[in-house]
């Protein structure tokens, strides 16, 4: 197939503002083929959201700047509602009551910090599908 005309390879926007995990997971996804592009909080995420195509999310639930992952899960609903099924949340807040009642709401799928790779992975691909 000819470069120019092979389709495009849809990002994953990663959402995350602890840069240690940040950098973990966007090398875990891109070697396993997906493309990333990464916002380090919700408020950074939603301008993407709003100009940019994209495979899924995978969204911290808690992130700075007022904008959190529930936030953004409804931004999406109204927003990209295609989108809204192909968000993944983390978190390592796993037992507040705000996040259960978010994570029950929303039925996003949820994988708990600290978690596998392989963990993360298998949750991404089911979401989303392989890398394309």
């Amino acid at each position: 197939m000819n470069p120019a005309t092979a389709p495009q390879k849809l990002p994953v926007l990663l959402i995350e503002d602890e840069a240690a995990v940040m950098s973990f997971v966007k090398a875990a996804l891109e070697r396993a083929g997906y493309s990333i592009v990464t916002a380090a909080s919700g408020v950074e995420a939603l301008p993407l959201l709003e100009d940019g195509d994209f495979l899924g999310v995978v969204s911290d639930m808690r992130t700075p700047g007022g904008v959190d992952g529930a936030d953004v899960h409804a931004w999406l609903a109204s927003n990209r509602p295609n989108l809204v099924s192909k968000l993944i949340f983390i978190t390592g807040d796993i037992v507040n009551e705000e996040t259960a009642q978010t994570l029950a709401k929303t039925g996003a799928p949820c994988v708990e910090k600290p978690f596998r790779i392989q963990q993360l992975l298998e949750v991404v691909k089911k979401v989303m599908g392989s890398p394309r």
